[in-house]
């Protein structure tokens, strides 16, 4: 079997430091700590059908090759970004054939969720057969990425972004066997640390950057203004399309209804910062308005709308000041999701109702014919009525009861709104008993 973890001279950083052990690896401890999860499972004596869901660069490579070699199983890699089913006939026939060996396989597909049904299907029936264990990595939530029938056949084991301490750790270890004697001030770790995020890859990256900058310069230590002037720094990590970006947009719209200004800047903040479109935020901005304020205080939405405006006239970086004066005032404005759920109770109603005659005299009747048919007679033209309002009237189909979808809250202008259908209702019983 060929060595898993031979490294050519010019391999990355990330390669050279790859753990070869279990012991090696940093971070996980809630997986592979004594008597934990992962670490039961290495110590069980036989491999099993497995997926390692988390962010980039906290170990789901490794974790599957260090199966591999736990295991002495050989090993096939597939990329779900670059592999097809043809790519796919070829790993079960490479499996085959070791097979025939007596040699067990391991089966690694990266970014699984990037498999279509099909191709997921085609690993199923090979799973099942023992032809070789699975070992999946995404950084999508596989619920709803995996298919259904593969993921109840593998054991889903969920890593976790790299701590402060854990990177710094790192850290020693790559000073230790690459860096040589290259030092790093604390102010100019902690800036690298900040930038990876939680990212072991990225991480040792900015350290071979640094390395490589510190070797043109003619530099020993690095501080952090060197970092900051000599280095790429990318945005943190941020997934536009995956759970990341949507767990921050979750943790954006509670904040705000919530009532929580900083929180909620805090969020927007973090996405904008990670390369978020700003005009999608202010589409869920006003969402929220609508949503979480509603007629408690429609300034609210006039706010969150002129927000949108204002980064379409200004662009970013100054309109995105409009965005988070919005969340700051949608967060301590009065809430209510009471025309929210009439809404949502209306149209629910609607899809299941039968569909219902208009009332006669509620119908218009622009001809003649209409009129001896009795459309609009004795309907009731409020205006002409006592404080504006037909009391009594009738204005749902025959037959329907009042629903009562729209419940009004005691907070913001709701409180007044309430006043006045409380007021109509007894305008109506009166109506009713005269």
């Amino acid at each position: 079997m060929p060595d898993l973890f031979a490294q050519e001279p010019s391999a990355p950083l990330a390669e050279a430091l790859r753990p070869k052990t279990l012991d090696e690896v940093i971070g996980q401890s809630h997986l592979l700590g004594e008597g934990k999860p992962l670490r039961l499972a290495f110590q069980s004596g036989k491999p099993h059908s497995m997926i390692f869901w988390g962010p980039p660069g906290v170990g789901k490579t490794t974790l599957a090759r260090l199966t591999a070699s736990a295991f002495k199983c050989e090993f096939i890699a597939l990329s779900a970004v670059l592999s097809g089913v043809k790519d796919i006939r070829e790993a079960m026939e490479q499996a085959r054939q070791y097979l025939a060996q007596g040699k067990n396989t391991i089966l690694f597909v990266d970014e699984i969720h990037r498999f279509n049904k099909s191709q997921q299907d085609a690993l199923l029936p090979h799973v099942e057969s023992g032809l070789f264990t699975f070992i999946g990595a995404t950084t999508e939530n596989p619920s709803f990425e995996v298919n259904s029938a593969l993921l109840s056949r593998a054991q889903v084991y969920v890593l976790k972004s790299l701590t402060d301490e854990e990177l710094k750790l790192l850290l020693k270890r790559a000073q230790e066997k690459a860096l040589g004697d290259l030092e790093f001030e604390e102010k100019a770790v902690d800036t690298i640390v900040g930038y990876a995020d939680g990212d072991a890859r990225r991480f040792l990256n900015l350290l071979e950057q640094c390395k490589t900058a510190a070797g043109a310069a003619g530099v020993q230590k690095i501080d952090a203004d060197f970092i900051q002037n000599a280095l790429s720094l990318n945005a943190r990590r941020f997934d536009k399309g995956g759970d990341n970006f949507y767990d921050q947009i979750s943790a954006l719209h509670k904040s705000v209804r919530g009532s929580h200004p900083d929180a909620a800047l805090y969020w927007l903040t973090r996405m904008l910062d990670g390369g978020a479109d700003p005009r999608y935020l202010s589409r869920r901005i006003v969402r929220m308005a609508w949503e979480d304020i509603g007629l408690a205080d429609p300034r609210a939405m006039q706010i969150a709308n002129d927000a949108a405006l204002t980064y379409e006239r200004l662009g970013s970086p100054e309109g995105e000041l409009a965005l988070g004066q919005a969340v700051i005032y949608l967060a301590v404005a009065a809430k209510s999701n009471a025309g929210y759920m009439a809404y949502n109770q209306a149209r629910a109603f609607v899809k299941q109702d039968k569909s219902r005659e208009v009332p006669v005299h509620l119908r218009n009747a622009p001809t003649k014919l209409m009129k001896e048919l009795g459309y609009g007679h004795e309907y009731r033209y409020a205006h002409d009525e006592p404080n504006a309002y037909a009391a009594g009237e009738s204005y749902l189909p025959e037959g329907m009861q009042e629903p009562g979808w729209y419940q009004p809250v005691p907070r913001g202008l709701e409180i007044k709104i309430g006043e006045k259908l409380a007021l109509l209702r007894k305008w109506d019983d009166e109506a009713e008993t005269e």
